[in-house]
């Protein structure tokens, strides 16, 4: 049977990122024909010839790299925070049925809050400087991954823990050597899902009283109905996040060979 339409196929390498480029071309002409015909108004939905062409502006005028600079930034360091934190945790709540019991309710609890009406709160807190955007950011990740790690941790087969103990490994040499490398694919995955995630706040992380990063752009664009800087900030963002999750695909192919 051919491998593209077989059932979980695996075609060559080169064949899939045509096909991912042919369908993004297709998409772009589709727009694009939509938008000269007439059959969207620019102002809801500008050609992405206008969008280019905005962008371009935006990077040579208006510093648009420089904001997508800092919106990096910091959606990483809230992310570093959020899984230095998470990792741990969850390792502990699926190894320790007493620390499970007693964080998972109070974060069920936090992780269903709705992330916008917490702004106000944070600005009591934090103030309106970095700190309440990495907050946001960090809030937004960090109750979503420590149970999707917990999960991963309690899907490590209970035989490998056995055998670790039956061959005198203790507690620490068991979640180290044993847990965490087991857990090592899914948990890799999950970094790359909840990074993705992280991004999607960025929009409310940088509308407080923020004057850089691509939310800010965006946001200041929406308020003059300029809809090619927006499309164009939300092009970028998009961009950095496939670019970013490729190179994580790439070094997860890379570390797990074996799957």
């Amino acid at each position: 049977m051919n491998p593209l339409f077989a059932f979980r196929g695996r075609p060559a390498p080169s064949v899939e990122i045509l096909c991912g480029v042919v369908f993004a071309v297709a998409l772009i002409a589709i727009w694009e024909a939509a938008s000269d015909l007439g059959w969207i108004a620019p102002t809801f939905l500008p050609s992405p010839s206008r969008v280019a062409a905005a962008t371009w502006t935006m990077v040579t005028h208006q510093n648009l790299l420089w904001h997508a600079g800092v919106s990096t930034v910091r959606v990483w360091v809230a992310f570093l925070i959020a899984a230095a934190m998470a990792v741990p945790i969850g390792i502990l709540m699926s190894s320790y049925r007493i620390v499970g019991a007693t964080l998972e309710p109070t974060i069920d609890f936090i992780r269903y809050l709705p992330v916008p009406a917490l702004v106000p709160l944070s600005i009591i807190w934090f103030g309106i400087g970095e700190e309440t955007k990495i907050f946001l950011l960090w809030l937004g990740t960090f109750f979503q991954l420590v149970l999707l790690v917990a999960d991963d941790a309690r899907r490590v087969p209970h035989e490998y823990v056995e055998i670790a103990r039956t061959l005198g490994g203790g507690s620490r040499a068991v979640l180290v050597d044993v847990v965490f490398r087991a857990m090592g694919p899914t948990l890799v995955d999950n970094l790359r899902i909840t990074l993705g995630w992280c991004w999607t706040y960025l929009i409310i992380a940088e509308i407080v009283a923020a004057d850089s990063g691509l939310g800010f752009v965006i946001w200041s664009a929406r308020r003059f109905v300029k809809t090619p800087e927006v499309m164009a900030g939300v092009i970028v963002i998009g961009i950095i996040g496939l670019v970013t999750d490729q190179i994580l695909r790439a070094l997860h192919r890379r570390m797990f060979r074996y799957l």
